[in-house]
């Protein structure tokens, strides 16, 4: 059985909310901030990835 990857998502702001996506089976909003030295940050609910878009290609 496999694992499906964490969703990624490029993003054109420093400051990021994630609430799961998914209305009453996702999680608690929370509100993240992407380091402006490495340009993205993962969700500690969901693991789901924010990209901002100037660091795009640096994570391909």
């Amino acid at each position: 059985m496999t694992i499906a990857a964490p969703e990624t998502k490029v993003v054109d702001s420093y400051r990021v909310s994630c609430d799961g996506g998914e209305g009453a089976l996702g999680h608690p909003r929370v509100w993240l901030q992407i380091p402006n030295e490495h340009g993205w940050v993962e969700c500690p609910y969901c693991d789901c990835k924010f990209v901002h878009k100037d660091f795009e290609t640096a994570q391909a």
